[in-house]
């Protein structure tokens, strides 16, 4: 178990290059839809779209995904330490779904046919952050 504290160090710098990018990407989704009459413009936030989600947010969150395994693996009494983790664990799954529709966002813009507005990624660019106040207050004060 010398090593778990290493696992969770990796696990949390994993996860702060997840959410960088759960939160910057929405961003570039906003600068794409308010300027898609610029088509240089477009092409250069096309590029930054693609390599932000699987340069860095791709590797990040299977980092993430396999330390936060690995911990419970190596201590499975978590389980055992009250409903924190299960919920901490729901608010992960919802990340992940939150990550792969991104993933379909960038596609859509790729192509031309997303109908989402720039209102709408601002609005949406709040999810990860209240998913993330939530992941912590369990994580840290463990209220039930």
């Amino acid at each position: 178990m010398e090593y778990y504290n290493w696992i969770l160090a990796f696990h949390v710098m994993s996860l702060i290059s997840w959410m960088a990018v759960l939160f910057y990407l929405p961003r570039l989704f906003v600068y794409h839809t308010e300027h898609a009459g610029n088509a240089g413009f477009v092409e250069v936030v096309k590029i930054q779209e693609y390599k932000i989600y699987h340069y860095i947010g791709v590797p990040a969150m299977w980092a993430t995904i396999l330390s936060g395994g690995a911990m419970i693996a190596l201590n499975p009494g978590l389980f055992q330490s009250g409903g924190w983790l299960h919920a901490k664990l729901t608010a992960a799954l919802l990340l992940i779904v939150y990550h792969f529709t991104l993933g379909r966002y960038k596609k859509q813009l790729a192509e031309g046919t997303c109908t989402k507005s720039g209102k709408f990624f601002r609005a949406y660019n709040e999810v990860p952050t209240l998913l993330m106040i939530f992941i912590v207050i369990m994580v840290i004060i463990k209220p039930f």
